[in-house]
């Protein structure tokens, strides 16, 4: 799944990790693919589940047309 780098940098700065916003800020491109980015997320502290609204059903891939930033893979 796709997520853009916005979403991940201000889940990180409600959290209050501004050094982890700023490191996902220099290494991390645009649009996030979680999984090949799936080690530096981790390290980050990033949650992919939460990040993606992932729910039972696949229903988190479908949020992205709600207007949360979230693409499916190959769709962004």
């Amino acid at each position: 799944m796709n997520v853009d780098k916005a979403r991940i940098i201000d889940l990180l700065t409600s959290q209050g990790d501004h050094a982890k916003a700023e490191r996902a800020q220099a290494e991390l491109p645009g649009t996030v693919d979680t999984d090949q980015y799936a080690g530096l997320l981790d390290q980050l502290g990033v949650n992919i589940a939460h990040l993606t609204g992932k729910l039972p059903g696949g229903m988190g891939d479908k949020l992205g047309a709600l207007g949360l930033g979230l693409h499916p893979a190959g769709s962004a």
